[in-house]
């Protein structure tokens, strides 16, 4: 059972939740932007789902809604910013930005980020860069809950990527993925519908294949990309050490088994190595390789060419990265934004318990 809201709706609702936690006007208005991009692009394990996650983070004093970010180290295309154990969704469009500064100024841009908290889908802030005919790159690292290929520790977050490349007339490349062969809030999803999760997304404790939904509650863990080593899962735990690397190890966030879980009722690992989550950013001025107008009637030939390729039977056509969500986006800007019933209900709950009131539904 679903009931649908307008997007206005829920923005205005989120943003009094975050400002009723603390956060002043300007912060409460770039998170709740930040967490709905999720929801508007179909991504609805990252968007408005979690956001109790963000409240019970903050009641245990794990995400600081008054936060001093700042630049604690840099050179002309590069930076390290320290967050201050700030909202991710408030965090990471401040190192955004910066990345975006940078690469206006010298070509390129590149911005690691330690102390931050969980930042919403990287998408959003990839994305950024678009407006600024720039090549947009955003990925984070989180808690341990993927094992890597042959074992039966969790050792690696689902770390996504994503990589935004703006195009002429047609729209942009948006390719935004997480390195396991599905996110936990899919499972988390799955287990509000009661339903089983596909082969090849998790392992039970003794690295045996599982089904179950709520497998990580009893030691299982999520997989790497491609499921198994002869699926290729070596390549995703790969991607996901990569994105660890450059999100923490290069910032001075932690790590590995080190990064701070989300679910706030989860104990803090200990003989932590660094400061929070971390995340990497980058931003690429087109014209800082190649006049923008020629990259971009290239891009737009890449693009109608792909989308031209010849079908396997039953599919009516080729999918370029980013179709899906930028057409999930409009018609939810229109016909409103379905809510999962327990969804629903628990910002029904949040606003009671704040005193505010999500007043609108279609």
């Amino acid at each position: 059972m679903e009931q649908v809201f307008e997007y206005g709706a829920i923005l205005s609702f989120t943003e009094n939740i975050f400002k009723e936690m603390g956060c002043s006007e300007t912060d409460a208005a770039t998170a709740a932007k930040a967490l709905l991009s999720a929801d508007l692009r179909g991504i609805d394990s990252h968007g408005v789902a979690r956001l109790s996650g963000y409240v019970r983070l903050w009641e245990a004093k794990r995400a600081n809604t008054k936060p001093h970010i700042r630049v604690i180290h840099e050179t002309p295309s590069t930076a390290v910013v320290d967050g201050d154990s700030g909202l991710g969704l408030v965090v990471a469009p401040f190192a955004m930005q910066i990345a975006i500064d940078k690469a206006k100024n010298v070509g390129t841009g590149w911005v690691s980020v330690q102390h931050s908290n969980h930042f919403g889908i990287a998408g959003y802030h990839a994305m950024k860069a678009l407006e600024h005919d720039m090549i947009g790159i955003a990925m984070t690292n989180a808690s341990a809950l993927v094992a890597p290929t042959f074992s039966i520790e969790r050792l690696l977050g689902t770390n996504p990527i994503c990589v935004a490349i703006p195009a002429g007339e047609e729209p942009a490349f948006v390719a935004d993925l997480a390195t396991t062969t599905a996110a936990n809030g899919k499972l988390e999803i799955l287990q509000r519908k009661n339903s089983t999760a596909p082969t090849g997304w998790i392992q039970d404790k003794y690295g045996k294949p599982a089904t179950n939904p709520h497998e990580l509650k009893s030691g299982g863990a999520l997989l790497p990309l491609g499921g198994d080593r002869e699926h290729g899962s070596h390549k995703g735990y790969a991607l996901a050490a990569v994105v660890d690397i450059f999100s923490a190890v290069l910032s001075g966030a932690n790590y590995g088994p080190w990064v701070p879980p989300f679910p706030a009722y989860v104990p803090m690992p200990e003989n932590m190595p660094g400061k929070g989550i971390g995340h990497f950013f980058g931003a690429m001025r087109i014209d800082a390789f190649r006049e923008a107008l020629d990259f971009k009637k290239n891009m737009d030939q890449w693009i109608r060419r792909f989308r031209s390729a010849k079908t396997v039977e039953g599919e009516e056509r080729v999918l370029i990265p980013g179709d899906p969500e930028r057409e999930m986006e409009k018609e939810r800007m229109i016909n409103g934004i379905p809510l999962l019933q327990a969804v629903a209900d628990d910002l029904k709950n949040l606003g009671e318990k704040f005193g505010v009131e999500l007043i609108s539904h279609v």
